[in-house]
């Protein structure tokens, strides 16, 4: 504090020499009567004082520069002093949308932002996401109005309360959005997108297979048995939406996160009557404090996320769920030395209780190539830490 207020004096002090030196150069010119036709040059020695004083003032401005970002860094600084931003914020703004990337991607941006204002938005639902995807979000396209289907569905395809209709209406798409896609209807992304199918996914959640899995029935009894109550849950990576799917014949209201990724898989959810929220996992939910009762990570959370990203992830899900809540990770997969050296200890520091921990051999191509797990795990929030 001593050397800023020290630094400061020196500042004003030369300040006021420079103002004296130039009000004499400038008196000793209005003494003359008659100025002579072209201005006197200034004498050397003015002009040497005037550069000393000049490099002076720069130097001590440097130093006081350095002397307020050092106390800053060791906590010392004046309350007048700018505060620096902290670490933490400049490492979340570079992997979460919060629509501070959307200026290191001009190219993307450039392409998002051509189009005529007043008429339709194009049909480039690829582009957006790829915007998303990194970091470029909310989008800042606003003066265009968005597409719809050229048809309206039929209200016998939208009637039914039953989460697992035989069949998803093709009207409610707009498949021209899907241009990188040859499916332009849902009979054709079947054999193409996991998903869709409604009879698979009809029979998911229900029974178990192998001690990897977690059926809801199994889930009700683990939190009645706690004396817990599920009433309010978030699905991370939910694909067409099932686990919300059934939950809600159980009377629990599920938000269901989902990325398009080339298929309509927010429409499908939004068919099934369902509530699908569009953006990627490395975003903050938006869902207030403490509110939810499960949040369910799906096997798109995997090893594939970066390592930070993973973590904000897992604190984001202990802001939103409430004490007593429960983390389901179902199926997440990680080579076997990873899971016991990183991701252990990145779970571990929520401090949860473990309901359930099981893993397993990964036993598809790339598990038995990359020699990965599984792991699927019920972690309970405690209510005070």
């Amino acid at each position: 504090m001593g050397l800023g207020m020290g630094i400061n004096l020196l500042l004003l002090l030369a300040m006021v020499a420079t103002n004296i030196l130039s009000l004499y150069h400038l008196s000793s010119s209005l003494q003359n009567n008659k100025p002579p036709p072209t201005s006197p040059p200034v004498p050397d020695h003015l002009l040497h004082q005037l550069n000393t004083i000049r490099a002076t003032i720069n130097h001590l401005t440097h130093l006081r520069s350095t002397s307020t970002a050092t106390a800053t860094a060791t906590g010392t600084a004046t309350a007048t002093s700018k505060p620096s931003v902290p670490s933490d914020l400049l490492l979340y703004a570079h992997i979460s949308p919060i629509a501070s990337a959307c200026h290191d991607h001009p190219e993307l941006l450039h392409r998002f932002m051509n189009y005529t204002p007043f008429s339709l938005c194009p049909f480039d639902s690829h582009l957006s996401e790829a915007l998303i995807l990194r970091g470029c979000h909310p989008l800042p396209r606003r003066r265009c109005f968005s597409p719809t289907p050229p048809s309206k569905p039929s209200s016998s395809s939208l009637s039914s309360h039953d989460p697992f209709p035989s069949s998803l209406p093709d009207s409610t798409v707009s498949w021209s959005s899907y241009s990188s896609s040859s499916c332009k209807s849902f009979q054709c992304l079947l054999t193409k997108f996991d998903g869709f199918d409604m009879k698979i996914e009809s029979t998911k959640f229900l029974n178990t297979k192998s001690e990897l899995d977690l059926s809801i029935p199994q889930l009700l009894q683990i939190a009645k048995s706690s004396a817990s109550v599920l009433r309010l849950a978030l699905d991370v990576g939910a694909g067409t939406g099932t686990f919300a799917a059934r939950m809600k014949l159980y009377n629990v209201t599920v938000l269901s996160t989902t990325m398009n990724l080339g298929a309509p898989y927010s429409e499908a959810i939004a068919v099934r009557g369902l509530v699908p929220l569009h953006f990627p996992l490395n975003q903050r939910f938006p869902i207030f404090d403490g509110v939810v009762d499960l949040v369910r990570c799906s096997h798109a959370v995997n090893r594939w996320i970066p390592t930070t990203s993973m973590e904000f992830l897992f604190y984001d899900v202990d802001r939103v769920l409430r004490g007593g809540g429960y983390l389901w990770l179902d199926h997440f997969f990680s080579k076997g030395l990873d899971l016991e050296k990183i991701y252990m200890p990145l779970i571990g520091k929520l401090g949860y209780k473990t309901v359930k921990w099981a893993t397993g051999n990964k036993t598809d191509t790339s598990g038995l190539k990359n020699g990965e797990v599984y792991l699927t795990a019920l972690l309970q929030k405690p209510l005070m830490k």
